[in-house]
C-alpha cells in the first residue's frame, strides 16, 4: 500500500493523480477543521509530487509537515485549541491524544493516527542521520513508507469522517489513497505518462486502467491513451482486445480492471521502478 494525491482543490488521487478524486476536502471538513485540512492535503500533494520525481528527502520532509498537519486537525477535533507554531510539539500533542477519554475521540484519532504519525515524524526529524557512505541509502525507503503511511493515515480519517454518511464515495476515495505511488508515472493535465521499459499497446491500456482503478475508462480514452505513448490507432485496439481476460465491461464501452490486471500492472509498475 503506497498512496495517492489530489482533489479539486482538496486533495487526491493515487497512483498519483494529481489533483484528484472531488470530494476528499469536503469530506474530511464534515469532522476536521477546514484550515488544517487544506494544509494537510497541500503537504501531501507536494510529497506525492516530490515523490514521483526521485526527491526523496523532500519528499520525506513533506510527509513530517503533513504529520503536523494531521495531529492539528485531531488536536481540534477533540476540542482543543491549537498552540501558536513555536508553542506546536509533535511528540507532546501525541502524548496528549493517548491521554484522552474513549468518550472524547475513537481510538482511531487518539492512538492510532497517532502512532502512525510518530513513526513518520521520527523518519522526517532524522532524515540524513541514517546516511551512512558504506550502507545503502535508506532515503528511498523512508520516501516509499512515509508515503504509503501518509496515505493510509488520511484513508483513516476520512474513514472516521465519514461514518454514516456518504460510504459508496468515501469507499472509492480510501481505496484510491491506499493503492501504490510509482515514482516512474508523469501526469500532465488529464493526461498520464508511464516513464517503463519494454511498454507495448497492451500494457498502455493496461496501465491507464490500473492509474484509474476503481474508476472505469472508455474504450475512446485507453485508445487516446495508447496513441500518447507511440503506438498507432490500430495497434491500440489490438493491444485493448488482447486485455478482454483482466478487464470487466459495462456493456458500455467502459472498462475497470479485474484483480489479475490489478496485479499484473503493479508488477510492471515495480519492475519499470527499479530500471
Amino acid at each position: 500500500m503506497y498512496t495517492a494525491t489530489r482533489l479539486e482543490g482538496d486533495l487526491f488521487v493515487t497512483k498519483s493523480h494529481s489533483v484528484g478524486p472531488v470530494g476528499m476536502g469536503a469530506m474530511l471538513k464534515v469532522k476536521f477543521p477546514a484550515k488544517h485540512v487544506d494544509s494537510a492535503l497541500d503537504h501531501y500533494d507536494t510529497m506525492i509530487g516530490e515523490f514521483k520525481k526521485g526527491a526523496w528527502e523532500k519528499s520525506i520532509v513533506r510527509s513530517g509537515k503533513l504529520v503536523e498537519a494531521v495531529l492539528k486537525n485531531l488536536w481540534v477535533s477533540c476540542g482543543n485549541t491549537v498552540p501558536r507554531a513555536k508553542d506546536f510539539k509533535v511528540d507532546h500533542v501525541i502524548r496528549e491524544l493517548e491521554k484522552m477519554p474513549a468518550v472524547v475521540a475513537e481510538d482511531a484519532l487518539r492512538l492510532t493516527i497517532p502512532r502512525a504519525c510518530r513513526f513518520i515524524y521520527d523518519i522526517a526529524s532524522n532524515r540524513g542521520a541514517r546516511h551512512d557512505p558504506d550502507e545503502i541509502d535508506p532515503n528511498v525507503m523512508d520516501a516509499s513508507g512515509a508515503v504509503s503511511l501518509c496515505g493510509w493515515i488520511l484513508a483513516e480519517m476520512l474513514r472516521s469522517a465519514q461514518k454514516g454518511l456518504d460510504p459508496a464515495g468515501a469507499r472509492d476515495l480510501v481505496s484510491r489513497l491506499t493503492q501504490k505511488t510509482f515514482p516512474n508515472l508523469e501526469e500532465i493535465g488529464d493526461r498520464v505518462y508511464f516513464h517503463v521499459r519494454g511498454i507495448n499497446a497492451r500494457t498502455a491500456a493496461l496501465l491507464r486502467l490500473w492509474h484509474a482503478h476503481p474508476s472505469r475508462v472508455s474504450q475512446q480514452e485507453l485508445i487516446l491513451h495508447t496513441q500518447r505513448h507511440g503506438f498507432t490507432q490500430a495497434n491500440a485496439k489490438v493491444g485493448l482486445a488482447r486485455l478482454r481476460r483482466v478487464i470487466d465491461d459495462d456493456g458500455q464501452g467502459n472498462f475497470r480492471l479485474l484483480a489479475p490486471g490489478i496485479a499484473e500492472a503493479e508488477g510492471l509498475m515495480c519492475a519499470g521502478a527499479r530500471t
